[in-house]
């Protein structure tokens, strides 16, 4: 679409004929509306993700190199990757990478701790409790109250079951 064919919004608001006003809109949408292509993004975020799943296997073989049990090498694993992520998203790196990653770097731990640091990043000039501390959990929040309630109602399921002998 070149220049003359593009559409301004206010024109579109102000065409009467329906007819008209639409293919205008469509238009002015097809002239806003990004270009992206599926399987470059998909090869991103494979990319990406596979990158950050080989970090965090290096970082659980130096815990365990280091000494750390299995099962504490990969807490720390965990931790270390949130603690990367928070730094990068305080350093504005994260974004970037997200938007060149997309689901690559969101879907994991490290998207999780992003949404942690971002709202807290962004609030903070409103003072520590009513910024930081009622923002800090936006969007985390909910997922945090859903897998405890989750968490707990499972649990009460597989104790009822185990105290009448099912299991």
């Amino acid at each position: 679409m070149n220049k003359t064919d593009t559409v301004d919004i206010k024109d579109v608001i102000n065409e009467k004929d329906m007819k008209k006003r639409n293919e205008m809109y469509n238009k002015y949408v097809n002239a806003a509306t990004p270009v992206h292509s599926c399987l470059k993004n998909v090869w991103r975020a494979f990319l990406v993700g596979g990158l950050v799943c080989t970090l965090g296997q290096g970082l659980n073989s130096l815990f365990m190199y280091f000494g750390s049990p299995e099962t504490t090498a990969g807490m720390y694993t965990i931790l270390s990757l949130i603690l990367i992520s928070a730094l990068l998203t305080g350093a504005g790196v994260f974004s970037k990478i997200a938007k060149y990653a997309g689901a690559g770097v969101l879907v994991p731990i490290t998207g999780f701790a992003n949404s942690v640091a971002s709202p807290a990043i962004e609030f903070k000039k409103e003072g520590q409790v009513y910024g930081i501390g009622c923002k800090i959990f936006t969007i985390a929040g909910p997922v945090i109250l859903y897998g405890v309630v989750t968490s707990f109602v499972l649990g009460l399921i597989h104790w009822v079951v185990k105290i009448m002998g099912v299991v």
